[in-house]
């Protein structure tokens, strides 16, 4: 996944999209959360898993604020 696809993911992802962005298979990255040792904080949401996008982006390094100016200007 690249920087700019990583900047441009919404709020939360689903555990593949997560998988992706932290080059996990898919096996193991359900395992992983299924025994609560995935690298960032995974949501169980019904039958569905979800990241928090902000985790994944901490865990990576990656900054968005820096990439759109730092976000409004100072009063």
């Amino acid at each position: 996944m690249t920087y700019e696809e990583l900047l441009a993911l919404p709020a939360a992802v689903d555990l593949d999209t997560a998988n992706k962005a932290l080059t996990i298979g898919r096996s193991t990255g359900y395992a992983l959360a299924k025994r609560d040792e995935y690298p960032v904080t995974v949501l169980k949401l019904g039958n569905a898993y979800r990241v928090v996008t902000a985790e994944l982006h901490r865990l990576l390094g990656v900054q968005p604020e820096e990439a759109v100016g730092c976000g409004a200007p100072s009063a």
